[in-house]
């Protein structure tokens, strides 16, 4: 029995839905534990295009899927979601997937809040994607916020969210001078929600448990990535969750015994949606080939990704915040073609070179990569499915990867199809 974590060691956006999906193969249960319809995973299965924001990628495989307490759900987002899966022959139904009582809703005002706010900090945003996940995290920690559990008494959750959007209309109003939300309307529209949500509701925690004591595996799933979270990444410009592996426990309600492995995710270079430093980031023809053949844009937002060339120091860093047991390299076909290839190994600070990924954004934003180079591949490796069938330039490349950060390169993604992938080792054999 192994229960596996599965996170991202940069930005987001490493290929992780791939790999979930890949995994899920191998597992009974796949849970999401963090974050909210601000990520999304591009899955390609038989040639065929899915995107999920809130339901785990493992549906696809025909597992039981779990929305953990610390994922904030938007109602709206998660029942067209379900009904889309369905219109492609995707089973979602109370048997196949359930939502942790315990986790947050997130309300219409929310979503306008975010908005509104992000547009009065003008050239100072963040590059929030508008959800209204960091408001519903705002209203969690504030106790505030409304859970699964609540709409299953429906007069007490009318009587409760027709106080919150007045509250919040207040603040809207006298704050930014926005446009009220009309009560009744969000009120009914949240109570047709609720009545096709409740029979998805359950303990999750209790599911894990039940599951892990009979043997079962289960597969963690994270959004985001290690540099997005909210303790450890490159704050302000991060989400509003913790990423980090360990938040596996409490986003779901198991304990750390219960965990077997994490595999962190790694794009072979480097990626970044939105705001903040990026210090190995290219601005020439290199970025725009990463750009362009990696087809970079957001699957949540559509937003076109910034590129740059690896970072081991930020990858090194990752692996101690997340107890990285191994890594999976995705997108390493992207960088075919390339004659020469550079990883950032260190950061020159003014006078110093530093080794550790620092906590100030302002020091972040004054770093220079220092790189390294390594010879890059001309040989088409999307048909690879053995290690040993990579061009020896590849192989160092990886080779190069492990010892930099210390942690042995367990899978490798030759392309966007389930079936263009090396598996060098599996997490759960």
């Amino acid at each position: 029995m192994a229960n596996i974590v599965v996170v991202g060691t940069q930005w987001g956006d490493e290929g992780k839905g791939k790999i979930v999906d890949l995994l899920a193969a191998f597992a009974d249960l796949v849970v999401r534990f963090q974050g909210g319809n601000n990520a999304g995973h591009t899955l390609v299965v038989n040639g065929e295009s899915f995107i999920s924001h809130l339901v785990p990628s493992g549906i696809l495989q025909g597992k039981m899927c779990l929305i953990g307490n610390g994922v904030v759900v938007d109602p709206a987002v998660l029942t067209e979601e379900m009904a889309a899966l369905r219109s492609r022959g995707v089973a979602v139904n109370p048997e196949n997937f359930k939502i942790s009582a315990s986790a947050h809703i997130i309300m219409p005002y929310h979503k306008t809040i975010d908005l509104v706010r992000e547009e009065a900090k003008g050239h100072e945003k963040i590059g929030t994607t508008g959800r209204g996940i960091g408001p519903c995290y705002e209203d969690k920690v504030g106790r505030n916020g409304l859970r699964f559990v609540d709409i299953l008494d429906l007069p007490a959750f009318k009587e409760k969210m027709t106080r919150q959007v007045k509250e919040k209309n207040l603040y809207l109003e006298r704050m930014f001078g926005a446009a009220p939300l009309d009560v009744d309307g969000a009120v009914t529209e949240y109570v047709e929600y609720a009545e096709i949500l409740a029979p998805y509701i359950a303990n999750v925690s209790r599911l894990i448990a039940d599951a892990s004591a009979a043997g079962r595996q289960v597969l963690f799933e994270g959004a985001q990535g290690t540099y997005l979270d909210i303790d450890h990444g490159t704050y302000p410009y991060v989400t509003s969750s913790n990423t980090v592996a360990g938040n596996a426990c409490c986003g779901s309600g198991i304990g750390p015994r219960d965990l077997s492995g994490v595999l962190g995710i790694v794009k072979a270079y480097t990626t970044r949606v939105g705001e903040g430093p990026f210090p190995t980031e290219l601005f020439d023809a290199v970025g725009d080939f990463m750009q362009r053949t990696g087809s970079e844009f957001g699957a949540t937002t559509g937003r076109k990704r910034r590129c740059g060339w690896l970072d081991a120091v930020m990858l090194k860093s990752a692996a101690r915040l997340n107890g990285l047991t191994g890594l999976a390299i995705t997108k390493l076909d992207v960088l075919t073609g390339l004659d020469t290839l550079k990883i950032c190994t260190a950061y020159r600070y003014g006078d110093e070179i530093l080794s550790d990924f620092p906590a100030d954004v302002k020091t972040l934003s004054l770093c220079e990569p220092v790189y390294e180079a390594v010879q890059g591949w001309q040989e088409d490796i999307s048909g690879v499915r053995s290690a040993a069938d990579l061009p020896d330039a590849a192989r160092r490349y990886l080779d190069r990867i492990t010892e930099l950060v210390g942690v042995r390169v367990d899978i490798v993604s030759v392309g966007a199809g389930r079936d263009q992938t090396v598996v060098i080792n599996n997490p759960f054999a």
